[in-house]
């Protein structure tokens, strides 16, 4: 071990000592340090950058010498070439530890910065917890009578309470003595009763205990985990609260993850450890914020896709990475808090996570037909969950069918050049001029349009940094409204759409969508690689939707409903230009918001809910996108923005898309040609 490197990254101040050769990347995911990874150290994102420190270190001990880190190799330089890195930095996916270093990871590399825009959906619904404080008196012990003290409790909770079948653990028989004693035999049972009727007891205070009782509802997501605590006496929700999943720095999308348990032996257990953490201190900070004492935390509800699923429970989610997608449960479960290592909430409360559907549909999806009910629709109705593992439910009253579809993390802002996460400072909704195609933007932190008086004072502080999900949907709609994109996806030149913010770049052009480079700011374009990346997010997302539609032998749908945090987000008509969704009334397209956090909750306040999804999951049918040879048929012809061949009738109605196509060799006069038809 002596030959090993001592690194120590800030601002963290984590630090541990790697072999040789070690890629700064690797290093900080075994220290739990947060660096950012949309490409799972493939080299292709970009997002990794640190900052290596030089020289005497005299509060580490330390001394960095200049070959400390691995020389520069071509992706680096590829990337500085044709986008810049600042000078002295480094991407962490490249750059080997070669000796002992002190490495700083900017704000802008951070995981946690991101937006978390997770809220809670107002929602009626019927309170009925599964967990309830019930008041007992309790008949004393008697010479003639030699029954145990917890035979009485049990009684009079069948008496007083038509509570039968009661079950404790042991460490419930260790403090029910002194609890009755000190109450004189009155005593408040804070009781857990399943979905199947059998009741538990999670607690016992003497007397007449008046405190109140609350639950969180957790949607673990493979990019953020969003929390609400709730009353559990009225459903009211006293916080809401979120946080990257720190997963990410094992891999952006699902797949990735499961390539790096399959990898890197125990890779499994540190995602899990990761996770469950993050749990943990999410739940401590929610409990903090709606000034609840964590210990008053009985419940707690997860949903989430079958991968996050597997990696809660402790599960290797090895098998989901290949055919046939093997779930190692499928159905409900409901377990102790301390089978999750979960230490902020009550030490005896009750977990239950929702059923998955089937091997790449999961909790999540449950959660969403829980609370859209698409099984109680008289019209047809699809449901899409926009994420990194897009989910889609689509039927009425007579039939429902799900599928997923592997979108990856474009529509998030990862594997654009410009892109980023949510976070201020990010562009978030774009509009371009038809005659002029000049753009105007607004930024998140920011309710002023870039071209409106103050706009460059109100973002002074965060600054204009890239283009976060929503932002590029909207750019490379309003592209294509505006003739600046064809129907094929080709940019065209300054000549062919008649501006100069279309530069030449290589063999192709992209679109300058903002230069803030005389500030120190970025420059940020939308090239077309973005338009490409946005595409194949978007033909799987029109596939999987075209599937589900044949397998009902359907053309049309009735009405869309965009579900996720995300999806709350996009602008419908910017979804239906680009063809991410089939065509439909645009005022039948709505938002959801996050509908599976939102099923979460009523999983949480309505224990009759539990019974009734786990019933409407058996009969829900699953179209597996893998093995159906019309899919990729399907995504080709939605390659064409919004699509090759199927029409959009209501779109036309609202909008008129330039006929124009653009040739790849910069086009003859003026580049501009007619389609034919």
């Amino acid at each position: 071990m002596a030959d090993d490197a001592l690194v120590i990254f800030t601002p963290s101040g984590k630090r541990g000592r790697f072999a040789v050769g070690t890629p700064v990347l690797t290093a900080a995911r075994q220290l739990g340090v947060d660096l950012d990874s949309v490409c799972g150290g493939r080299g292709i994102c970009s997002k990794c950058q640190i900052t290596p420190g030089y020289g005497e270190f005299p509060k580490h001990g330390l001394t960095v010498t200049s070959d400390a880190l691995s020389e520069w190799n071509t992706v680096e330089e590829r990337y500085d070439r044709i986008r810049g890195l600042k000078e002295g930095r480094r991407l962490g996916c490249q750059a080997k530890i070669m000796g002992d270093v002190v490495i700083d990871v900017p704000p802008e590399s951070q995981v946690h910065r991101q937006v978390i825009r997770k809220s809670a959906t107002a929602r009626t619904m019927t309170m009925d917890p599964a967990t309830h404080a019930y008041y007992v008196e309790v008949a004393e012990p008697d010479m003639h009578e030699p029954s145990g003290d917890f035979q009485r409790l049990a009684a009079a909770l069948k008496e007083q309470w038509q509570i039968e079948g009661l079950a404790a653990d042991p460490w419930l028989l260790r403090r029910l003595q002194p609890i009755l004693r000190k109450g004189e035999w009155k005593v408040t049972v804070i009781l857990h009763r399943d979905h199947h009727g059998r009741p538990r007891i999670l607690d016992l205070h003497p007397g007449f205990w008046e405190g109140r009782l609350y639950g969180l509802a957790i949607d673990l997501g493979s990019t953020t985990i969003a929390a609400h605590l709730c009353d559990l006496r009225n459903g009211n929700v006293l916080a809401s609260s979120g946080l990257m999943n720190p997963q990410i720095r094992f891999g952006e999308d699902l797949m990735s993850r499961v390539s790096y348990a399959m990898m890197n032996p125990g890779g499994d257990v540190e995602m899990t450890r990761a996770v469950r953490q993050a749990i943990d201190d999410l739940a401590r900070s929610i409990a903090a914020e709606a000034s609840v004492d964590p210990a008053q935390v009985v419940e707690t509800v997860f949903v989430c896709n079958p991968v996050m699923h597997h990696l809660l429970l402790g599960i290797d989610p090895v098998e989901l990475g290949q055919a046939p997608f093997a779930l190692a449960t499928s159905e409900s479960l409901s377990l102790p808090s301390r089978d999750l290592e979960l230490s902020a909430i009550h030490e005896n409360a009750r977990i239950y996570v929702l059923p998955c559907i089937a091997g790449h549909v999961g909790a999540d999806c449950a959660a969403v037909a829980l609370s859209e009910e698409p099984n109680k629709s008289d019209d047809m109705v699809l449901i899409v969950d926009v994420g990194t593992n897009a989910e889609l439910l689509l039927g009425n009253k007579d039939r429902v069918l799900a599928c997923s579809s592997p979108t990856g993390p474009a529509f998030e802002g990862a594997q654009i050049s410009s892109g980023q996460r949510a976070a201020p400072g990010a562009i978030e909704r774009v509009e371009i001029a038809p005659l002029t195609r000049e753009p105007r933007f607004r930024v998140i932190g920011c309710d002023l349009w870039s071209d409106d008086p103050g706009f460059a004072a109100a973002t002074a502080q965060t600054g204009i940094t890239g283009i976060c999900g929503s932002g590029i949907i909207e750019v490379v709609a309003e592209m294509r409204m505006t003739g600046i994109v064809d129907a094929s996806g080709l940019i065209g030149s300054a000549e062919q759409t008649g501006t100069l913010r279309c530069v030449p770049q290589g063999r192709t052009h992209a679109y300058v969508l903002h230069d803030g480079t005389a500030a120190g700011g970025p420059l940020i374009m939308v090239t077309q690689g973005d338009i490409r990346a946005i595409q194949l997010a978007k033909s799987a997302l029109y596939a999987g939707a075209r599937l589900l539609m044949d397998e009902l032998g359907i053309d049309r749908v009735d009405r869309v409903v965009l579900a996720g945090a995300f999806g709350a987000h996009i602008s419908p008509k910017h979804a239906m230009v680009l063809g991410m969704i089939p065509d439909c009334p645009l005022d039948k397209v709505a938002s959801a918001g996050n509908a599976a956090g939102t099923g979460a909750r009523i999983a949480l306040c309505n224990i009759s809910s539990r019974a009734a999804i786990e019933d409407e999951v058996k009969r829900i049918h699953k179209v597996e996108t893998a093995i159906e040879p019309r899919f990729q048929e399907h995504f080709v012809a939605a390659n064409a923005i919004p699509h090759a061949s199927d029409p959009f009738p209501e779109l036309a109605a609202i909008v008129t898309l330039p006929d124009v196509a653009f040739n790849t060799a910069g086009g003859g006069e003026g580049g501009r040609k007619r389609r034919r038809g």
